[in-house]
């Protein structure tokens, strides 16, 4: 089933407000945001990618769900599946070292044995508070789409560690993603929406849009892309195109009214307003003045027709 069926049959179920309808990326009890992420081996990782950084990275992606609430990260749970025991040590040394660095307490958990040679499915829930928590479903017309945080270095970087040649930030953006928590805290006062980008600029931003009866347009030209990203991967609509539908980069973007744009660039983060939100639905995608057609494929999807992130 794919992923956008079986979260439909969810949402009859999921009818406490604090699931927001299932359209967001955490659920928010009062102050108290609560989100879980999992990351399977061969999906979200590579087999050879070293376990420390697997370890950074389940601690990273579920900490970018807090940061596009605004969240401050209160204390995690983690649930592991046991195996290589050599592997599994380099892990617990690995979370510890990504747990220290972003001053996160590991609170409990649960571990499994998993059946000899199954790819590792590896689960985290986090858990912060944030006073303001904006939800996915409330971008309104008229709103802009901000950037904060890089795009496509995380593709790039997947491409390097199955062995093509490029620069370690590349492969670092891919194997040790930086949640944005302290950008999220200071854009949340200002943002209708905000989410992470994890799947894809284009599906994640018109996964704001759906959710908020919308349609969004994107100015493939304002994107910006780093010197690193352009000398490994190019500049031309392709290479720019690759980059905002590979996914995993986990940069931040909002649907913020135009009356705070000062107010947000004032927070010196560099924040790019790549687009808008207007009636209708689904994504238009102009570079400058050019339409330009949308690709096959927004971002990732899991389900059937999946492949590695």
């Amino acid at each position: 089933m794919a992923e956008h069926d079986f979260i439909e049959r969810l949402r009859a179920i999921a009818t406490h407000p604090a699931a927001r309808g299932l359209a967001d990326d955490a659920a928010v009890l009062g102050e108290l945001v609560l989100t879980h992420d999992m990351i399977v081996e061969g999906v979200h990782y590579l087999p050879a990618d070293p376990p420390a950084d697997v370890a950074w990275k389940i601690l990273a992606v579920n900490l970018s769900d807090l940061a596009a609430k605004g969240a401050t990260p209160e204390g995690v749970l983690l649930g592991y599946p046991l195996g290589d025991d050599v592997w599994d040590a380099a892990f617990v040394d690995g979370l510890g070292v990504a747990l220290r660095h972003f001053g996160v307490p590991l609170l409990g958990g649960d571990t499994v044995s998993a059946p000899d040679g199954a790819p590792r499915m590896i689960g985290l829930t986090a858990l912060g508070r944030s006073p303001y928590a904006p939800d996915r479903r409330g971008a309104k017309e008229g709103d802009d789409l901000w950037l904060v945080g890089r795009i496509g270095e995380a593709g790039a970087g997947l491409a390097i560690a199955r062995g093509e040649e490029g620069p370690a930030e590349l492969l670092a953006a891919y194997r040790r993603p930086q949640p944005l928590l302290a950008e999220g805290r200071l854009l949340a006062p200002h943002a209708h929406a905000m989410a992470d980008v994890s799947d894809g600029l284009l599906i994640d931003a018109s996964r704001i849009a759906t959710a908020s009866d919308l349609s969004v347009i994107i100015n493939l030209a304002t994107v910006p892309r780093s010197p690193a990203l352009t000398a490994f991967a190019g500049e031309d609509r392709a290479a720019r195109l690759a980059a905002v539908t590979a996914g995993d980069d986990y940069a931040l973007i909002l649907a913020a009214d135009p009356s705070e744009r000062a107010a947000i660039v004032e927070l010196g983060l560099d924040a790019r307003r790549i687009g808008c939100f207007a009636p209708g639905t689904g994504i238009t995608l102009h570079d400058r003045a050019d339409p330009v057609p949308l690709p096959g494929r927004l971002g990732y999807v899991h389900g059937p027709g999946g492949s590695m992130a």
